[in-house]
């Protein structure tokens, strides 16, 4: 793979306005982890499809894991704005390999916001270490993006739950040492009241885990198969109440919606960087493929589209931070960004020419990495579907 383009060279059109100091100390150190621990071998970490398992004892050593968690359970009690850091630094980048920012804000909330006392102070602390990675365990083969129908059943027998079924496309799941499972509680014709969450251990006698899963891009992150085979879960492991999975599931999604959008504004500006730097240095007819006038006003088109998807992200952002953070707002910020995410991608690959089309080039991983941002967090047909549904 080719060294990292210059990542300054297109600046604001509007300035920033979210951070402070302290911020900028922590994204200098997110930075220097990123650029030194993970860029460098992106490559090793596509063929063994996923990342070093030392690396989570590095972030969490640095203090890059469950930030926004109490201190009483092991994070530095942050703002958000601290896990907004992270994932624009990983963009910055071009890494899709590590999934940090699903252990951190998206399981860490779950046990979190809806964990009690016991639960919070026996995995918190472990996730934030790095000690323990996990994972969320949704979708299953037959489900897709409608979890009111999901077929892993949880039967309660004595004190524990036996747990059945199998998940898919789960992130970390691989290396994952624990994962929230959503599972059947109850009949099926009590729809979403019959789904609960639990807290399931993978050294539990019965979970079994499939090879990490072939992907067409983002070769490096740990996706696979999760399978349950009688596998007894104490009832303690339990996360909020039992048929209350689909409502903390839905509690979540908005800021999970949002966290596709930081992701894809931050991996467009990535991308926007690295079509600049090409086109300045690469010489077609005597000149430099910036001095065409397609060429000028290409990049025009993805400045300006970038700038305002980077204006709307952070109100949304801004609206997270106060609690305020609509669904239709998040929907479209996770639709309509990464829609752009892959319009400003392919215009970078046509402005490569062949070398777009070559895996050594920045802009080629992303022609392939980014395609999964308009599927995964709900389709982007289905972010149009509940955003039509506030109309």
């Amino acid at each position: 793979m080719s060294a990292l383009p210059p990542m300054d060279l297109v600046r604001p059109m509007i300035p920033r306005t979210l951070f402070t100091s302290d911020h900028d100390d922590f994204r200098n150190t997110v930075r220097r982890f990123f650029e030194e621990q993970i860029a460098p071998h992106s490559e090793r970490f596509e063929e063994q499809q996923h990342i070093d398992r030392n690396l989570w004892n590095k972030a969490g050593e640095l203090g890059l894991l469950c930030a926004t968690m109490p201190e009483e359970y092991g994070g530095s009690g942050v703002d958000r704005l601290y896990s907004v850091i992270l994932m624009e630094e990983q963009a910055r980048v071009g890494d899709s390999a590590s999934g940090f920012s699903l252990h951190s804000d998206i399981v860490a909330n779950y046990v979190n916001n809806f964990g009690n006392h016991e639960q919070k102070l026996k995995w918190l602390p472990r996730m934030a270490s790095g000690e323990v990675v996990t994972a969320i365990a949704m979708t299953e083969p037959g489900t897709g993006s409608d979890l009111q129908r999901i077929k892993t059943t949880a039967k309660l027998d004595g004190d524990a739950y036996v747990v059945n079924g199998s998940k898919i496309f789960i992130t970390n799941g691989y290396l994952c040492d624990m994962a929230v499972v959503a599972v059947k509680t109850g009949p099926d014709e009590m729809g979403a009241a019959s789904v609960s969450l639990l807290i399931i251990p993978a050294d539990l006698p019965g979970f079994s885990k499939g090879k990490p899963l072939k992907k067409v891009g983002m070769r490096g992150q740990d996706t696979c198969e999760l399978f349950f085979d009688n596998v007894r879960v104490p009832k303690e492991n339990l996360l909020g109440q039992e048929g209350m999975g689909f409502i903390m599931l839905m509690q979540e999604l908005a800021w999970e919606r949002l966290m596709i959008g930081i992701a894809c504004v931050s991996s467009a500006e990535y991308c926007l960087n690295c079509t600049v730097d090409y086109v300045k240095n690469r010489k077609a007819f005597g000149k430099t493929v910036a001095s065409f006038q397609n060429t000028r006003f290409k990049l025009a088109e993805m400045r300006s589209e970038t700038q305002i998807a980077r204006v709307f992200i952070d109100r949304c952002i801004e609206e997270a931070l106060k609690g305020k953070l609509t669904v239709e707002a998040a929907c479209a910020a996770k639709y309509w960004v990464s829609d752009l995410l892959s319009k400003v991608v392919d215009e970078g690959v046509q402005l490569h020419g062949g070398y777009g089309f070559m895996l050594e080039y920045p802009i080629a991983r992303a022609f392939i990495d980014s395609r999964a941002n308009r599927i995964y967090g709900g389709t982007n047909e289905i972010m149009k579907e509940l955003i039509s549904r506030s109309i």
